[in-house]
């Protein structure tokens, strides 16, 4: 008997782990549903009490509910006509399915079966029988003790306990059960056998291809292991003791449909989920979800959906029903980079001062000293400002001492002006509160030997002139026109309007501020970076790319980082040249770095003279449920052999 004392534990660990994920999941369900991303007021029944989850987990479940009803409806859909349909739900946890779609009226000759543990089937029937509303739902339900793994059966629904992992229990419970092995099937797995080792999931889908002679298999799941964010949530799962074991293997939406054709499925399509809420979700409901909740966690949104797949295989008379079926034209066009034979090394900075923060904005003052402004850290909003000063080789953290406004803000801008001081346009504390003061800085150094005490003086100015709505995320960029300064401000978002399209110039010796017409063409888009204004045409990837930095320099636009909607991997570094056209883009090499280097939301400036050397600053996020995640030490590129290529 010893020898099987450890596969017993192991076994119970595995069960107590994956059933801790469900719990997870359905109280974020019910927080999705109960403001409004969709309609599901049954799923309450199955938690104890309903807890607010934030806005990106709420958007996060929806995207994830939408994704499986679709495909569940389009199955019900296909075969409307069929004397008799079958759904097998693989690990449903607290799944509300059934009873959902019992309400919707949508279950006519339809029997759903779910499978998972014993442990929770029992506890979900525990559920259903201590709840009148769910009881109402299985008339004919006998309410017996279940006898083998059978929970709950009534007509239309059967409710199992064994482990999907064993072939012969499954098979012999469904028997029991009454599933039909030759009636159209939709076999449901909803982030259920990753946590398998995957010789284990790929046994559970040649099964099902091998046992359902007409068959649907829907599956959602995690892709993308190796990229920043995937690590994180590799790592998230690790912590919880759940590892997700199959997007080693398959780590991307190719790799999984290879997989379940190599599995006995005769047609098979795989969607990241920018793809799916891009391509197959209206417009409308698009923008009904997106106004539900103030949000302003884009890179956080747009990185969640392109690590989570929902994939529809097919086999026998049901291989011509496709489930998902994008446009021939996505809305949001498929990114190919052309990426040169090398790339860029990050190194940490010289002295690796600790800077963890988001939204941030950054300007170098003078040689060797670099202002941060405001941001979002572990502890909240950050301190209205921090410098970094180069002492010979290394960087360190001034001490600051701050008179006037310590406002703190996030998203927002600071232009250095030579001669002049710097000056903070715009930001925001909370998305529905932009912020419209206009701020200028100055500084000097304390006069006492081998100080690192910075003096800053922050006042805000009186402008005259029609000032722009106040925004955040937009771009200020100094011009020289005539002997006077001009800051040109540039698009960005409000509290009401996800994107603004309009410019404005701020004399900054007069403080007046004065409109701009800006034609925008589709073969030209406008970029300001560093102290010029430039248009280019035909670069794609300004389309669907952004939150990353750009500085000019020479004829090159650099554009560093940022989030791409639908590309494999992350941007790098790109450069084009902004006389010719031409350009050309390399990756950023990480392995010096001992952290995720996650380049969105960050800030970047050149520092040396040659303008050859650029520091990244800050970046990171919410990495969805798995934690936030932050650049812990700003990082440097030597970017020579791009300018040079």
């Amino acid at each position: 008997m010893k020898d099987i004392y450890p596969v017993v534990v192991i076994l119970l660990i595995f069960h107590s782990q994956v059933q801790g994920t469900n719990d997870s999941s359905v109280v974020s369900k019910v927080s999705a549903a109960a403001q409004g991303y969709f309609q599901d007021d049954l799923l309450q029944h199955f938690v104890c009490k309903v807890s607010r989850r934030a806005p990106l987990i709420n958007r996060g479940y929806y995207v994830r509910w939408q994704a499986v009803d679709h495909c569940v409806k389009g199955f019900l859909r296909v075969t409307e006509n069929c004397a008799g349909r079958q759904i097998l739900s693989l690990g449903a946890g607290f799944d509300s399915l059934y009873f959902r779609l019992h309400a919707e009226g949508a279950l006519e000759r339809v029997v759903v079966f779910e499978v998972d543990f014993p442990d929770v089937t029992r506890r979900k029937a525990a559920l259903i029988k201590g709840n009148d509303r769910l009881k109402d739902a299985l008339p004919d339900w006998n309410h017996l003790e279940p006898t083998g793994p059978v929970c709950v059966s009534s007509a239309q629904y059967k409710l199992l306990g064994v482990d999907v992992r064993n072939e012969r229990e499954v098979e012999e419970g469904l028997r029991v059960a009454g599933l039909q092995w030759d009636r159209p099937t939709l076999v449901l797995s909803e982030v259920v056998l990753t946590y398998m080792e995957t010789k284990w999931s790929d046994a559970v889908i040649g099964w099902a291809a091998r046992s359902l002679s007409q068959a649907l298999f829907v599956m959602y799941e995690q892709i993308r292991p190796d990229d920043p964010f995937g690590r994180v949530m590799q790592n998230h799962f690790l912590k919880l003791n759940s590892k997700i074991h199959a997007l080693c293997q398959y780590p991307d939406t190719s790799a999984q449909t290879k997989r379940f054709l190599q599995q006995g499925w005769e047609k098979c399509t795989c969607l990241d989920m920018n793809q799916f809420y891009f391509s197959l979700l209206s417009q409308d409901e698009q923008e009904r979800v997106e106004n539900m909740e103030p949000f302003d966690e884009f890179e956080e949104w747009h990185q969640k959906c392109s690590h989570y797949f929902i994939l529809s295989a097919s086999k026998g008379s049901l291989t011509s029903s496709a489930l998902l079926e994008p446009p021939k034209e996505s809305p949001v066009p498929w990114m190919v980079p052309k990426l040169e034979d090398f790339s860029i090394e990050a190194l940490p900075l010289a002295g690796a001062p600790c800077v963890e923060a988001v939204g941030m904005a950054s300007s170098v003052l003078e040689p060797g000293l670099l202002l941060l402004s405001g941001g979002f850290g572990r502890g909240g909003r950050d301190t209205a400002a921090m410098v970094l000063i180069r002492e010979q080789t290394e960087w360190t953290r001034a001490t600051v001492e701050l008179e006037g406004d310590k406002g703190v803000r996030l998203y927002h801008t600071l232009t250095s002006v030579p001669g002049w001081g710097a000056v903070v346009t715009g930001g925001r504390t909370s998305p529905l509160n932009p912020i419209d003061s206009v701020l200028k800085v100055t500084h000097h150094l304390s006069d006492q030997p081998d100080s690192r005490t910075v003096l800053l003086s922050v006042e805000k100015m009186v402008c005259t002139g029609q000032a722009p709505k106040p925004r955040w995320r937009h771009t200020a960029t100094l011009l020289n026109h005539k002997g006077k300064n001009y800051l040109f401000v540039f698009g960005g978002r409000t509290e009401k309007e996800p994107v603004l399209g309009d410019a404005h110039f701020l004399c900054l010796e007069d403080q007046h501020w004065t409109d701009a017409r800006v034609h925008l063409f589709a073969s030209s888009y406008p970029v300001t970076c560093s102290r010029r204004l430039y248009t280019f045409s035909d670069i794609l990837y300004v389309l669907v790319q952004y939150s990353h930095s750009a500085h000019v320099i020479g004829e090159n636009l650099v554009v560093v980082g940022g989030v791409w909607l639908q590309a494999d991997g992350v941007p790098g570094v790109a450069v084009i040249n902004l006389t010719t056209g031409s350009n050309i883009e390399v990756t950023i090499d990480t392995s010096s770095v001992p952290w995720p280097l996650m380049l969105h939301s960050f800030c970047s400036e050149l520092l040396d003279s040659d303008r050859t050397e650029v520091v990244l600053i800050g970046g990171g996020g919410n990495c969805f449920s798995f934690g936030t995640h932050l650049n812990i030490h700003p990082v440097t590129l030597d970017l020579r052999p791009v300018l040079g290529h």
